[in-house]
């Protein structure tokens, strides 16, 4: 899949190691946003503090 992403990229290597790195901060910043927040009250995890006994 990753070679199928690096081939549609357009220009010489620079430019495509550029472009891939802007495309993963893209896709970061969209779960960041937008998927995270949205699963967040689904996930098992919700307790804040830890029970110490």
């Amino acid at each position: 899949m990753y070679g199928a992403i690096w081939r549609i990229l357009p220009g010489p290597t620079w430019l495509r190691a550029i472009l891939a790195l802007l495309l993963l901060a893209a896709v970061i910043y969209v779960l960041f946003e937008f998927v995270f927040p949205v699963i967040e009250p689904y996930m098992p995890f919700q307790q804040d503090a830890v029970d110490i006994e």
